[in-house]
């Protein structure tokens, strides 16, 4: 796969970032959050600023909107000057008037920027009321018309729709939507595909590459996919503790990065070559699923409706010691299966045992007792922390309720800091004093405080940086091998797939459409939706370890070479 990089020599610079420097509002002797930060973007190029969690992406994309938050962090130094004009010299009316009009920012997560009791195309033409004077058929117009542009369905019922009445890719377009309606010079997308799967991933990615040639707009992608660099970047710009450590056009980054920094980052990508097949131990297994039904909205006295079928006729099983992964686009039942295994939701039909305990028709109280024995770790630890509890307070009220002594349980505690690798200081501390790594460490040791058989983890690291993500999947490998435990993995990204599971099962609308060892379904796939996932894997055609471009063929026809033992 030969990379064509698009050529601006002669573009004009449409923003230039200059010297910039921002810090804790009020404390002039505490370390920048950016320090002398510097890059251009020209016309119609699009620019990836990548890095960890915490280098300072998000944080510069906040500064050139105006949204950094007021006094807690301030611009010390520096320009942002977009078509001649110093936005750090405008004051807030005059920025508000730029904003949507000349530049605009979509988040990471529309659910948290939409507002969840206005519908979304009332939500669309507050920005041209903030903006243009226009009848109020022709904003509805206008509405309907960047509807259609961004590839939304029906797009009149989308325009009456709340937010929480679309998946997650349709509530990214509406972001999207807002953000060109006005047709700015600028578009800074903040991680934008993190949470979605690969299918959806790649269309949003489509999406604003058509808006941005058919408009002209510049992109700002803040991004720590590297799949997603290989994909749209033209530019790349490295950020590390808040300084731009390198900057290259990204055929260049991607083949022959010059930092260290840079080199780590491109080899904390997983591989989608699975790894080496572990030997089955052949013992019995700690999870087995048979027929798990489950189907929502039945009707009621006066409404008969066909009910959506989440999850039809699942069947599997996980024996000691080993990972099974299930993979699928967004509403293909993954995190109902979890659910229901995890009886969260109670299952409509089917069997889940756990050990030789049927567990699918126990009623609460009774399954109290076996909770102890499969365990969840969600996607999000910061909302599955209690914000008000230590972290030691968090690892023991497991064992607390399991009748364990307060002493044993506190002792137990800091074993499992010091086996999920967190310094022993952090039992007395809160979750908001940690990074999104440690809180998911936390999470984790919450989870293995009750020796499980069984550990689920829904999307455990989807939200993670890859170099967090490439420690957190070794965390759970090491776990693994210390204690046993079979492991639930479900995720949307392959590439995670490929590294951590034994077995991986793929749902198509609640039904298993494969079911293999990772080698064979990721490295030989017999199904064409399981063929579509791994296409659209992003940056497939990329050996990110050793720098290179894969052999066209390889990326035409999905001959992923297993390694052997």
């Amino acid at each position: 796969m030969e990379f064509k990089s698009r050529d601006f020599a002669g573009a004009p610079t449409l923003l230039s970032i200059e010297n910039l420097s921002v810090r804790l509002a009020g404390n002039r002797d505490a370390r920048p959050i950016l320090d002398d930060v510097s890059l251009t973007i020209r016309s119609g190029e699009t620019a990836c600023l990548v890095g960890e969690s915490g280098s300072g992406k998000s944080v510069t994309s906040l500064a050139t909107m105006g949204l950094l938050p007021k006094g807690v962090l301030e611009v010390s130094g520096g320009r942002i000057v977009l078509q001649d004009k110093n936005l750090l010299d405008l004051g807030p009316q005059a920025m508000r008037d730029m904003r949507a009009s000349h530049l605009s920012m979509v988040f990471q997560e529309p659910m948290t920027a939409l507002n969840p009791v206005i519908r979304v195309g009332a939500q669309i033409e507050e920005v041209l009321d903030a903006h243009v004077r226009l009848p109020k058929h022709e904003k509805r117009r206008r509405v309907l018309d960047i509807l259609d542009q961004v590839h939304l369905p029906e797009v009149e019922r989308i325009y009456a729709s709340y937010p929480h009445q679309l998946s997650g890719g349709q509530r990214q377009r509406i972001m999207i939507a807002m953000a060109l309606i006005l047709e700015p010079q600028l578009l800074i997308a903040d991680e934008p595909t993190t949470a979605l799967d690969v299918t959806t991933q790649k269309q949003i990615l489509s999406l604003i590459a058509e808006l941005q040639e058919k408009h002209g707009t510049a992109v700002l992608f803040i991004t720590h996919d590297m799949g997603v660099v290989a994909e749209i970047a033209d530019t790349v710009h490295v950020m590390k503790h808040g300084r731009i450590v390198e900057q290259a056009s990204s055929g260049d980054l991607l083949r022959t990065p010059r930092e260290d920094y840079t080199r780590s980052l491109l080899r904390a990508v997983p591989s989608l070559v699975p790894r080496p097949p572990r030997a089955d131990a052949g013992s019995e297994p700690v999870l087995q699923v048979e027929g798990l039904m489950k189907y929502y909205g039945r009707g009621g006295w006066f409404v008969s409706r066909e009910p959506t079928k989440a999850a039809r006729d699942v069947s599997f099983a996980i024996s000691r010691g080993r990972t099974l992964g299930i993979v699928g686009e967004s509403g293909s039942g993954k995190s109902t299966v979890a659910r229901c295994i995890m009886r969260l939701i109670d299952p409509t039909d089917g069997s889940i045992k756990v050990g030789d305990t049927e567990i699918s028709t126990l009623s609460r109280q009774k399954l109290r007792p076996h909770r102890r024995h499969i365990q969840i770790v969600f996607q999000d630890p910061f909302r599955s922390l209690n914000p008000r509890w230590t972290i030691g307070q968090s690892l023991m009220e497991g064992p607390l309720n399991f009748g364990q002594a307060r002493g044993e349980a506190m002792a137990r505690a800091r074993e499992l800091l010091a086996l999920v690798g967190l310094p022993e200081d952090a039992i007395d501390r809160y979750p908001h004093q940690f990074s999104g790594g440690q809180r998911q460490r936390i999470a984790i040791a919450r989870a293995i405080a009750m020796e499980p058989d069984v550990l689920v983890a829904d999307e455990a690291v989807s939200a993670l940086d890859v170099s967090v993500q490439a420690q957190v999947l070794d965390l759970l490998d090491e776990l693994q091998r210390k204690l046993g435990i079979a492991i639930l993995f479900i995720t949307h990204d392959l590439r995670v797939a490929a590294q951590i599971c034994d077995e991986v099962v793929v749902m198509q609308k609640g039904r298993i459409v494969e079911h293999d060892t990772a080698a064979n379904v990721l490295g030989n796939p017999r199904n064409a939706y399981t063929r579509s996932l791994i296409e659209a894997a992003p940056g497939r055609g990329w050996d990110f370890a050793n720098f290179r471009a894969l052999p066209s063929a390889s990326v035409e026809k999905t001959d992923l070479q297993v390694p052997t033992e």
